[in-house]
């Protein structure tokens, strides 16, 4: 299976994680809203500090709380994920951090619509992070115990983690600011976090029935994708030929490697693409390398 080098996943992660923190700081801190996870926490500590305890800062601080943050999240990620895992989501932060502190914070909306702010916003976010999940690392916070989630129970995902953290985010902000600017952060984690599900190619789970004349092809699939395959002999209906039919399971970032794999040994070959499977048994999500 085809895989991108180490220095185009590191460009990613770091294009990626400088969209997420332009998002906030262009679209999402202007209304007065605040994102989801620890970086929302520490959007919160920050409004604390500076309007309720006066603190004044040349840079915006929630970017050094996060990272301070994320400290003991990073030794769970040295410890129980890789070490490509670690160091991809340590650049991560590291640029968000230089983002957060050096992208200005527009005095006056670039969106004077509220909703439409949020909408840009998250969308912009989870596509920087999707980014970021698809090379191989995460963005810090609540995805770096998503991904360890998601790895160890197959029902989750990175996005509905984040919804369960942001719900206990969103009761502080409720608590402590104006509910209008909690019921439209709420709307923004929704909209994120659906976006951010369908970027993350890696937790989504596709099966693929094949039909070829070819036997080598579950082979490669075995050697190549180590993938598991079930075949059984098929018999055309019209042509009375025989052929055989396999049936794999794999993550949907390795849909188009496979299909070209297919192609390439049997051009005559019939695929069927499945998707929003629910899997039950031992299927292995690769979230990290």
């Amino acid at each position: 299976m085809k895989r991108h080098s180490q220095a185009y996943d590191y460009t990613m992660i770091l294009i990626g994680s400088a969209l997420f923190a332009a998002s906030i700081n262009l679209f999402v801190v202007p209304v007065n809203l605040y994102n989801g996870g620890i970086v929302g926490l520490s959007q919160i500590f920050r409004t604390v500090l500076v309007s309720r305890m006066n603190l004044n800062f040349s840079f915006d601080i929630a970017g050094v709380i996060n990272f301070l943050i994320n400290v003991p999240l990073f030794v769970m990620a040295y410890r129980s994920l890789s070490r490509k895992f670690f160091l991809g989501t340590l650049l991560s932060l590291i640029t968000q951090t230089v983002c957060f502190s050096l992208i200005p914070i527009p005095a006056v909306p670039i969106l004077d619509d509220v909703l439409a702010s949020l909408i840009i916003g998250a969308i912009v976010g989870a596509l920087g992070i999707g980014m970021t999940l698809v090379s191989g690392a995460s963005g810090g916070g609540t995805d770096i115990v998503g991904v360890y989630a998601a790895l160890h129970w197959k029902s989750f995902s990175v996005g509905k983690l984040q919804l369960l953290f942001n719900a206990l985010v969103y009761c502080l902000c409720a608590f402590l600011f104006d509910l209008p600017i909690a019921i439209y952060s709420i709307i923004y984690a929704a909209v994120y976090s659906f976006v951010l599900d369908k970027v993350h190619l890696q937790n989504i789970e596709m099966s693929l029935m094949i039909f070829t004349k070819n036997p080598e092809i579950k082979s490669r699939i075995l050697k190549d994708f180590v993938r598991g395959v079930t075949y059984w002999k098929g018999l055309g209906a019209y042509t009375q030929t025989e052929t055989e039919v396999l049936v794999t399971i794999v993550s949907k970032d390795e849909v188009n490697d496979l299909r070209r794999m297919i192609t390439q040994m049997d051009p005559k070959a019939f695929i069927i693409v499945n998707e929003g499977l629910q899997i039950t048994g031992n299927f292995i999500k690769r979230l990290v390398e």
